[in-house]
């Protein structure tokens, strides 16, 4: 039996008066298949399949508040879904139900060059937004590597490579429009640069996770794509140097676009997967935009640091393909690491701190990975104190799983410890449930839950992720 998480929950009845509206209204964009519904039962998690009883393909936003307002009078299930990218189980069926395909309302409904604006619907992937703006000059920087759905960039307040420059979907997010639960629709927010009329709504359905709401409209900031770019490797005789390194350029206020940070391995498995021939030993790969002259100063300014802490003279990617051709190594470093142990399954987590205890978290984290019994990669947006662990793991020997199993609570205890979080970006799901009360504490939990049930007072909405089922009790 391969390894991975499995829940017993139990599934909820879903009447066959539902089935066959749904089967009425939609046709052949309602589905009860097997293969439909076994694709949106599974994610990038570490989770065994959990699939829903049926699956509706969405076209608008009225079609979204009547497949609400059904599954809300029969409590019946009912979960968001966009291309299953996510790692933590956000979309699977805990408790049955449906799924909401999103990826049919994919249209790029208004572009504002003046305002610096663009309102699509949730469908839309980043990098389909990116090349459709592509003319006007501007751009949409949030960059988390899978080619995600802005509905679910927003649904789990994604970030990336661009974060420390750019902030992440919370800061990048002007309005939404959202179905309920009840099919009613609200609008959040406005054009607006910044408002103080209200309670903020549109900060808290990003990063709820279709727990609270179907996000089905989302108007988003805009950046003038910058006069030059340049980006640079740094290779560092130690894993400390480099972390050393940025937590210096972020404390001089140094306005790098990205500094990621690689581990031996995951460079190892980058130049054997994208053909690179880079130096294998800690690394950091910078991104630097502004005028030519800005980027000068800061290319200098920073290699200054990493001089400073035994960095090697940058390696340059002028050209914009050679740029490509390094950021998409980078992306692709998650399939990369899979090569390091062929036949191996992954485990991935990710933390964040703040940028002071970057380092203490990060070395404490490689000394505990040391001692494992399997490989691992460690990599990141260390720019704003995120960073990922990958641990691969032999499908057929459960002792390794709950070895890595073990170290990811350890990892999720510590960083909270440092007055971090036990997630930057992948987002609660289910598999950090276990860590919201430490983290957010009693009266916070009870707080969020108390919210959940005003919103879902049927706990349709992706029900089994964020909060622990206690919480929602009583």
């Amino acid at each position: 039996m391969s390894i991975g998480l499995e829940l017993s929950c139990e599934r909820r009845p879903v009447p066959q008066t539902l089935l066959d509206a749904l089967a009425s209204r939609f046709g052949s964009r309602f589905s009860v298949a097997q293969s439909v519904r076994e694709h949106h039962g599974t994610d990038e998690s570490p989770y065994q399949p959990m699939v829903p009883d049926a699956v509706v393909f969405a076209e608008s936003t009225e079609e979204a508040a009547y497949v609400a307002r059904l599954c809300n009078e029969h409590k019946v299930p009912l979960i968001p879904f966009g291309v299953g990218s996510s790692l933590e189980g956000h979309v699977l069926a805990v408790e049955g139900g449906i799924s909401l395909d999103l990826t049919g309302m994919n249209a790029i409904l208004k572009v504002n060059p003046e305002d610096l604006t663009v309102t699509v619907q949730p469908g839309v992937t980043r990098k389909q937004l990116n090349e459709e703006i592509r003319d006007t000059g501007l751009f949409f920087p949030i960059d988390p590597g899978a080619d995600a759905t802005i509905g679910g960039m927003c649904a789990t307040r994604a970030s990336g490579t661009n974060a420390v420059r750019y902030g992440t979907m919370r800061e990048n997010v002007l309005a939404l429009e959202v179905v309920m639960a009840d099919g009613r629709i609200v609008r959040t927010g406005s054009h607006a640069r910044k408002s103080a009329s209200g309670y903020d709504l549109t900060r808290i359905f990003v990063g709820s996770e279709g727990t609270l709401g179907i996000i089905t409209e989302i108007t988003l900031r805009l950046y003038p794509q910058p006069e030059a770019i340049s980006a640079a490797i740094c290779n560092f005789p130690t894993l400390s140097a480099a972390v050393e390194s940025v937590i210096q350029i972020i404390q001089m206020g140094i306005p790098v676009a990205r500094v990621e940070f690689m581990d031996e391995w995951a460079v190892k498995a980058t130049n054997a997967y994208s053909k690179l021939n880079l130096r294998e030993s800690p690394l950091l790969l910078f991104e630097f935009h502004g005028s030519p002259a800005s980027v000068q100063e800061q290319a200098e300014a920073v290699q200054d640091i990493a001089r400073d802490n035994g960095g090697r003279d940058f390696d340059w990617a002028m050209l914009p393909e050679e740029r490509s051709k390094l950021w998409t190594a980078r992306h692709h470093a998650y399939f990369a690491g899979l090569q390091l142990r062929p036949g191996s399954v992954a485990s991935t987590t990710d933390v964040c701190v703040p940028i002071s205890r970057l380092a203490d978290c990060v070395l404490e984290t490689a000394h505990e990975l040391d001692q494992a019994p399997f490989p691992y990669t460690i990599l990141g947006h260390v720019g704003d104190g995120n960073f990922h662990v990958m641990m691969l793991l032999d499908p057929d020997n459960p002792s390794e799983w709950e070895e890595s199993q073990a170290l990811n609570r350890r990892l999720a205890e510590r960083a909270i410890r440092m007055q971090g979080t036990c997630t930057g970006e992948h987002g609660i799901g289910l598999h950090k449930i276990e860590f919201m009360q430490l983290e957010h504490g009693e009266n916070g939990l009870a707080l969020m839950a108390g919210l959940k049930k005003t919103f879902d007072p049927n706990n349709i909405l992706n029900p089994g992720k964020m909060l622990p089922a206690k919480s929602m009790q009583g």
